[in-house]
């Protein structure tokens, strides 16, 4: 039997509305105090409050419906008592769509020197004293923030990790997945657990047997893309999926390549964040349906095309590939600008295709002849697809 948290309110309300004939892929939408979130969907990550080199009326242009920002990094220094006294996120940043905030877990445990105890995480702090984050301490600050949706604090193990280290952290995540679940946010955040396991497919099922006793509001696959492969994480999406909720959102975190996104719906995923868009985009590269372009290549200096012939975005529709080219070379900001733009956009064209093709029960089909695209200049590209459409029972073992 579920157990009932203190702070009773009503879930978040999640509508099914297609499931693909011959896959696991599911269209469906859910709706917070600020709009209506259509999935699959995909979140740019603004990890400071704020998406790098872009605005919000930049990043809203592009389709997307939800951000996301991070707990760890809006804590530093105080900021959130900052956030706090201006009214929440949304007004901090400017962004009137839904907002997530992830936990601060992730970026905690990626810290060296951290030490782990029963009440959370002592990590050092650049100032030579040691800094402290539990569930309590996270829950504390996500509820100053006010994001839509906050995320249950979690313990994020490393690749590799022994069966039997992971086997106490799932046990870890679930008690302090208990003490979020029990904390009082404001009326309008909307609470998911994060189920963690490594690549031990049975501690994974444990770990979201145990979080769906507990009845969040939306269930998270957590540590994953941390140096698994495409191999074990599909693998671990196509075993853990199904254990999930059908009428709850399910999240992927920290998946952003376009076939890392694929293969996950495919298994039933509903939403995905990754700073690789943006942070591609600051280096020169820009995702295209023929796959990534480099434009500091020379081959691109004197090309008048823009970076994708096929894309509507406000770059593609203003500006050329040796002008970009260009931008990048001299080091002027607006390259950055407009490369984000771009593949932001990129993402979110992909995404609502993705939707419509799972309306039209046409999934495969349009996931096969878009990688067939996107991978069509690779060398490796027949060993690329084959990869994506193998049996994922298959996968890791």
């Amino acid at each position: 039997m579920k157990s009932s948290p203190k702070n009773q309110k009503k879930n978040i309300q999640y509508n099914l509305l297609h499931k693909d004939k011959d896959s696991s892929a599911r269209r469906g939408q859910f709706t917070t105090a600020h709009g209506t979130v259509q999935t699959p969907a995909f979140m740019p990550v603004g990890t400071q409050g704020a998406i790098k080199t872009v605005t919000p009326d930049h990043i809203e242009k592009t389709g997307s419906e939800v951000v996301l920002a991070n707990t760890y990094h809006l804590n530093l220094e105080g900021r959130s008592d900052l956030v706090k006294r201006i009214g929440g996120l949304h007004k901090f940043m400017g962004w009137k769509k839904t907002i997530l905030t992830d936990s601060g877990g992730f970026q905690v445990f990626s810290i060296p020197n951290k030490e782990v105890v029963e009440e959370g995480v002592f990590f050092p702090a650049d100032n030579n004293k040691k800094l402290f984050l539990g569930p309590k301490e996270s829950m504390e600050i996500q509820k100053k923030l006010g994001a839509d949706i906050v995320m249950a604090f979690d313990e994020c193990v490393e690749y590799p990790t022994t069966k039997e280290y992971v086997q106490k952290s799932i046990e870890k995540t679930t008690r302090w997945g208990k003490v979020c679940r029990d904390f009082e946010l404001q009326e309008h955040q909307f609470l998911f657990g994060i189920i963690q396991g490594g690549t031990y497919l049975d501690l994974r099922a444990k770990s979201a047997k145990q979080l769906i006793e507990l009845d969040f509001d939306g269930y998270a696959i957590g540590g994953v893309s941390v140096g698994e492969g495409l191999e074990l994480l599909m693998n671990i999406v196509h075993h853990t999926a199904p254990l999930l909720p059908v009428d709850q959102p399910r999240y992927l975190m920290g998946v952003g390549l376009p076939e890392d996104i694929f293969a996950s719906v495919q298994q039933g995923m509903d939403m995905f964040d990754c700073i690789i868009p943006t942070k591609f985009g600051r280096g020169g590269t820009f995702f295209t349906s023929f796959g990534k372009v480099r434009i500091m290549e020379d081959r691109y200096r004197k090309d008048r095309y823009p970076p994708d012939t096929s894309c509507e975005c406000y770059t593609c529709q203003n500006f050329s590939r040796l002008y970009l080219r260009h931008l990048f070379l001299a080091k002027e900001p607006l390259g950055m600008t407009l490369a984000s733009i771009h593949n932001i956009h990129f993402y979110q064209n992909m995404m609502k295709n993705i939707r419509v093709s799972i309306e039209e029960n046409n999934f495969m089909k349009f996931q096969h002849e878009f990688l067939e695209s996107y991978f069509q200049h690779r060398q490796d590209k027949n060993k690329l697809l084959k990869r994506q459409f193998s049996d994922p029972k298959s996968f890791g073992n």
